[in-house]
């Protein structure tokens, strides 16, 4: 499966990074962050630091999933999706391991010289996102391949990300930041369950043993809906618990658009899921801003 370069280097590599994901990388921190700041804990050089490994162990990540999916087949046949810039010959195998390489290795960077501010905690954490990264689609047991996918983007997406972008400023790990993971963690692996339901055949074909594989289409979508729920549910129970100022409830100005996602998750398949794929993102993006904005008001 091949196809003409694109026009520039720039253009394969800006393709293969997948530049509109690192928002999965962005939103966390601005909640972490957004968090600290609320409890007179903000530090700007560990946030940036924090933001920095995001990002490179994100863009790791996704280069890591073309090389295991291209190993394993999954992106050899048609794809519903965008096209990969490995499968599509954009760019060489020798390429992008030597992209894998430089990207973890800035986020290593990033790790240490945060471990020199918040301590050697950071080191742990930043070996576990970088082998949870290099491990999602390759080596022996590859964690997307196993129905494992949805709880690693929950865990290090939303949890380890949130807690771990305040830990670095405020030298401890709150309820309130955990709890804050949740909304962040559950939008996250909802936009990896759109992509699971769209590419469920061509997964199942090539053996790639998604949840959603495992659970079949209609499970999965209402997993979905169920991860939504969850986003929404969390900033109403901050205030409720007093955990939080009315602001937190600020995301709920996008509830319309994910009534309209989940509408479409729950009724379309095949590359019709392209549009929810992107709305899903879009939601996470909104939903992250507005959230760290009710909180640091707040």
């Amino acid at each position: 499966m091949t196809e003409a370069r694109p026009v520039g280097r720039v253009q394969a590599w800006l393709h293969a990074v997948r530049i509109p994901t690192l928002a999965a990388a962005f939103v966390p921190v601005a909640v972490g962050t957004a968090l600290a700041a609320r409890d007179h804990h903000f530090r700007l050089a560990p946030a940036l630091l924090a933001l920095w490994g995001a990002i490179f162990i994100q863009i790791g990540t996704n280069l890591v999933n073309d090389l295991g999916d291209f190993h394993r087949g999954a992106d050899t046949g048609p794809r519903l999706g965008p096209p990969r810039a490995l499968a599509m010959g954009w760019l060489t195998e020798r390429e992008i391991r030597t992209g894998i390489a430089v990207s973890f290795a800035l986020a290593t960077l990033a790790g240490l010289l945060l471990a020199r501010i918040a301590g050697p905690a950071v080191i742990a954490i930043g070996i576990a996102s970088i082998l949870a990264g290099a491990w999602y689609t390759a080596g022996p047991w590859p964690l997307a391949y196993h129905g494992l996918g949805e709880l690693f983007v929950f865990l290090f997406f939303g949890v380890v990300a949130v807690c771990g972008t305040y830990y670095v400023q405020a030298r401890i790990v709150s309820l309130d930041a955990l709890l804050a993971s949740i909304p962040v963690g559950s939008l996250s692996t909802a936009i990896l369950v759109v992509n699971n339901v769209r590419d469920l055949e061509g997964d199942r074909d090539a053996g790639k043993r998604t949840l959603a594989v495992r659970m079949g289409r209609r499970a999965a979508r209402w997993g979905y809906v169920l991860l939504l729920a969850a986003a929404y549910v969390t900033p109403l129970a901050l205030l409720l618990t007093g955990r939080a100022a009315a602001w937190a409830l600020l995301p709920f100005l996008t509830l319309p658009l994910a009534l309209r996602e989940g509408r479409r998750v729950t009724r379309e398949q095949g590359a019709r899921l392209n549009a929810a794929l992107l709305g899903t993102a879009r939601l996470h993006v909104l939903f992250g801003i507005l959230f760290a904005a009710g909180l640091w008001i707040a």
